[in-house]
């Protein structure tokens, strides 16, 4: 069994969601490519990594700063330059109906 056919996706269906008009030939070809990186992605699984060194090495994996509140703007301060705002608030522009 070819791992396109364990990971099947109905593109049809997706682009559907996505609200994208698809041809039945684009569909096909879309299909054929997402199959081709499922594949891909399937062989990527295979290799026998157990017996590999950790490539992290000593005590690198927190390199993080420890968080600490400090002084920050007040509302007022933070709104001091918005070009619109109201109750205490931004106004943007909307950019989605």
């Amino acid at each position: 069994m070819r791992a396109s056919d364990i990971h099947k996706i109905d593109v049809a269906h997706v682009a559907r969601l996505a609200r994208l008009d698809l041809t039945t030939d684009e569909a096909a070809l879309f299909q054929e490519q997402l199959a081709r990186v499922l594949e891909y992605a399937e062989k990527l699984r295979a290799p026998d990594t157990s017996g590999m060194d950790s490539a992290v090495e000593g005590d690198t994996l927190d390199v993080l700063r420890e968080d600490e509140p400090r002084p920050w703007f007040t509302a007022e301060e933070a709104l001091s330059n918005a070009p619109r705002q109201a109750n205490d608030l931004f106004v943007v522009p909307k950019v989605v109906e």
